[in-house]
């Protein structure tokens, strides 16, 4: 089995601080906040079926994990708050996320600014044309 394959010794869920904290064998340890793994999720939902298909995730700031769900050997199912639960994390992509956090993250958040949308759900923002350049 790949090392990339291996399922993490433990996996904690830190309710206050909202973060999935996932420690393996091989001394690798990552914190992902419940905001991250739910605007990463692999569902369809959220990535769409195909290349190009993907879908921004705004307002998930508070988002909280309600249950995790072991599926078979090699993946667990995260039942968000928000009603979301098709997602299948698969051993490996979770590796992947806790690996490239942070790129994924400012890539996301790049996202959020280019489409003028807010982590925050009580948010919205406009933006003002200045008439004279319209």
């Amino acid at each position: 089995m790949n090392q990339t394959d291996m399922p993490p010794q433990q996996i904690k869920l830190h309710k206050k601080s909202r973060l999935l904290e996932l420690r393996y064998a091989d001394g690798s340890h990552y914190q992902l906040s419940c905001e991250f793994l739910r605007v990463f999720s692999p569902s369809a939902e959220v990535r769409g079926h195909g290349r190009g298909q993907e879908v921004l995730q705004t307002g998930k700031l508070n988002v909280e994990i309600r249950d995790i769900i072991a599926v078979g050997n090699y993946a667990i199912q995260l039942v968000f708050d928000d009603g979301h639960d098709s997602g299948i994390y698969s051993w490996r992509y979770l590796r992947e996320l806790g690996e490239n956090h942070q790129t994924l993250w400012e890539g996301y958040l790049a996202e959020l600014r280019a489409a003028n949308a807010s982590r925050d759900p009580d948010e919205q923002i406009v933006t003002l044309v200045d008439p004279s350049k319209g």
